[in-house]
């Protein structure tokens, strides 16, 4: 994916520290953005020793939002003990920015942080997806929006795509063919059409897509039981040596 111009310019200026890895996140990279879309940008960033071992302390998480010819880009960067914290806990959604194919910046310290990723996969990583799912259907309920609404089928079979095969996939439409309803790329139409919209006309009504919901996440906690995907992550080592490493070279790459 390339940036509108200048982006990414201004934003290797303004980060105030060297950054491991940037990739694009949201709407773009869950396969329904819309033609006014922000764009999310995550990633890692890497402190500097002397703002780690003194007594003035960087800072772990880097986020600020601009607009950039019409365009809201949100960038929020974590120092990369902070990142790999997080996907110890497991976290699915600093997972899928790790993984994600829309790569604005990267460097050896990524490569080696994407070959930890089969040592990071667990079951465990189904209750985050099935957390995820309640709270954006609860959303919907409350707002009558599509957005939530797609929100909550991605993250599902996101899910039961990664408890039957290991594999981080957040592209609802690339899901949507072997895991979902049939209707999916209707409603993805109509996201792309308009970031904030109800649902469409002809769009499934409201117990239907409750009873889907209902249906997934029901799928999603039976593969999470019946998964070959160890409990706990494997990498935790490897991550500890990999962090050590990039401190005392100071390095990102």
């Amino acid at each position: 994916m390339e940036l509108p111009e200048g982006m990414a310019e201004r934003l290797a200026e303004e980060h105030p520290y060297p950054r491991a890895f940037l990739t694009v996140s949201g709407a773009h990279l869950y396969g329904f953005p819309s033609l006014d879309s922000d764009v999310d940008l995550r990633g890692v960033h890497l402190l500097p020793l002397e703002e780690i071992v003194g007594l003035e302390t960087g800072r772990e998480t880097v986020g600020w939002t601009w607009d950039h010819a019409g365009v809201e880009a949100d960038v929020v960067t974590h120092d990369l003990v902070k990142f790999c914290r997080m996907l110890l806990r497991p976290n699915g959604y600093v997972l899928e920015q790790l993984v994600s194919p829309l790569v604005i910046a990267s460097s050896p310290l990524h490569a080696e942080l994407l070959a930890l990723v089969p040592r990071l996969v667990t079951s465990r990583h189904a209750h985050h997806y099935l957390g995820f799912a309640r709270s954006q259907w609860r959303l919907h309920e409350k707002t009558g929006r599509l957005k939530p609404v797609l929100y909550t089928f991605r993250v599902l079979l996101t899910g039961i795509h990664l408890m039957r095969t290991g594999e981080v996939q957040a592209d609802l439409g690339r899901l949507a063919p072997e895991y979902g309803p049939s209707w999916i790329p209707e409603l993805i139409e109509a996201k792309r059409a308009a970031e904030h919209g109800a649902l469409p006309p002809g769009a499934p009504g409201g117990e239907r897509l409750a009873a889907e919901v209902t249906a997934l996440a029901a799928r999603l906690e039976e593969e999470r039981d019946r998964s070959s995907l160890p409990d706990r992550p494997a990498a935790h080592a490897a991550l500890h040596d990999l962090v050590v490493e990039a401190r005392l070279a100071g390095r990102t790459g």
